[in-house]
Parts: structure tokens; sequence; C-alpha cells
């Protein structure tokens, strides 16, 4: 479900690791304390454990919030540690990330951006 989620118009995860044990009010009290974003939007806000091997994902579907949670079997996510705030995610981005790849791909072709027409 998470894998192919494609109900949001944007992608946030909170980088670092996020207490697991926080439910909704919790994750969606950071959302806005922590991170200043509104957690009432159509935005999919994704937290990871220490280990890795779990995700907590949190979703406003307009009438209630939805908490998604993942336990990876073997393997783990290719989490950002470096930083406590949330970063935003494009649709590429997002795919890697389940798919077990790092978000921030080398090899990848980047976005050109300020061209114009000589």
């Amino acid at each position: 479900m998470l894998s192919d989620f494609m109900g949001a118009d944007k992608v946030y995860i909170a980088c670092g690791y996020t207490d697991l044990r926080r439910g909704i009010d919790g994750l969606a009290a950071m959302v806005q304390q922590q991170f200043d974003l509104d957690p009432f939007t159509n935005t999919l806000f994704l937290f990871c454990g220490r280990r890795r091997d779990r995700i907590k994902a949190l979703y406003w579907e307009g009438n209630g919030f939805v908490l998604l949670y993942k336990r990876l079997e073997s393997g783990s996510f290719q989490w950002p540690r470096s930083e406590s705030e949330a970063r935003s995610l494009t649709a590429q981005q997002y795919r890697w990330l389940m798919e077990g790849l790092s978000i921030d791909q080398p090899k990848a072709h980047k976005p050109v951006k300020g061209l114009e027409i000589v």
C-alpha cells in the first residue's frame, strides 16, 4: 500500500530518527510544531525509527487521519540521518525510498532550472 501510494499532493520525510511510539496526535503535533507544516493538507508525512526497518506514515483523509505502519522483514530504508527537519520528496525520490534506495541517487539526472533561449 505505501509502495504505490499516490493520493497525496506532497510527500515529506522527517529526517533523522523519530520515536515510533508516538501515535497520530504526537506525529501531527510534531509536523505542526517542529516542522511548521500543516498536517491537515493532502500531504503524506513519513517517519522512521532508529533501526530503519520500520516507518510510520501520517495522512489526512479529509475527515480523519490515517496512520500506516510498515516493518521490513529484511533490509532497511535508506533514511537521511544528518538533519532534524522535514524534507520534501519528489515522486521519483519517494519510489526510490520505498524500493530501498537512497533518495539522493548520485547518477540520476537532476532537473535543470533557470534556462532560457538565447
